[in-house]
């Protein structure tokens, strides 16, 4: 039997840095989009990573658990049993403002459903912001001959930032998925540089067509495209298939990923996730 060759040592994971901050304003920008801007001297400890899908994990307490002061997670994870630790929601970093200590995260709002939407309903000025992060990927190559965003709510806090950073001469096309049009946010798209060529679309799930039938339907530019992909998990593998498989894009010009799934809450998302990545581990042992 042939010598298998070893496998490279698994990065250690490195521990965030606790974040915290005080909620300086909450007001919605869209039917069903809370923005939060926070600061304080908790600010000093978010390192900007220079992606544009940069994301950070807001913790929010148990009800009924006393939790160490100072607040730190190392000491809640090492004496508090698991069930008591603070749960946890991904949002992307829309903004953040070195000048003023500031950092702004758009939260999706629909009534009482979820964690992280009612908490940003109820936010009021000094609410305390807990955050661990950031971490991310992406940021648009500049030599890219132009730019694809595809998404739906999730995306757009990374989509917008993404805008922001193209060169002013750019070209870019976005296809953004919402629930109907009454319900377009365009407030929180940006108002990009006047030399920016951007094509928006806005997808409506009410009315269709979906984001895959409004993709394949593009008339691609020529050149080499730098793609961001990203949204609810099962229609993010589509478009990626349709990119890679019928369009030819490189694997490597697409950040995709999924940013929720269909049925199921982030706890229940992430559990999938680790799963999917144990059975990884798994097959690859196996190969």
């Amino acid at each position: 039997m042939a010598e298998r060759p070893e496998r490279p040592e698994r990065p250690v994971r490195k521990t965030r840095k606790l974040i915290e901050l005080e909620v300086r304003s909450a007001e919605p920008v869209g039917p069903h989009l809370i923005r939060i801007v926070a600061g304080g001297d908790g600010y000093r400890h978010f390192i900007d990573n220079g992606f544009t899908d940069a994301y950070v994990k807001v913790l929010f307490p148990q009800p009924g658990v006393r939790y160490p002061e100072p607040f730190d997670m190392e000491v809640i994870r090492a004496e508090l049993p698991r069930e008591d630790w603070p749960r946890t929601r991904t949002y992307t970093v829309r903004a953040h403002d070195p000048n003023t200590g500031e950092l702004t995260i758009d939260f999706v709002h629909h009534g009482d459903e979820g964690l992280a939407g009612p908490w940003a309903a109820r936010a009021r000025a000094g609410d305390p912001l807990r955050l661990l992060g950031p971490g991310g990927a992406y940021a648009p190559d500049p030599a890219a001959d132009w730019h694809l965003f595809v998404g739906d709510e999730s995306a757009y806090p990374a989509i917008s930032a993404s805008l922001e950073r193209l060169p002013a001469a750019a070209r870019a096309i976005a296809l953004l998925e919402v629930g109907s049009a009454a319900e377009s946010p365009t407030g929180t798209v940006p108002a990009t540089h006047p030399d920016l060529d951007l094509d928006l679309t806005w997808i409506t799930r009410d009315r269709g067509p979906d984001l895959l039938a409004a993709l394949r339907a593009l008339d691609f530019p020529t050149g080499r495209v730098h793609a961001f992909v990203h949204g609810e998990a099962g229609v993010v593998k589509e478009l990626r298939r349709h990119l890679v498989d019928e369009r030819g894009v490189d694997r490597t010009d697409i950040s995709f990923s999924g940013y929720w799934r269909k049925g199921r809450d982030e706890d229940g998302f992430q559990a999938d996730k680790a799963a999917e990545k144990a059975a990884e581990r798994e097959a690859e042992q196996r190969a």
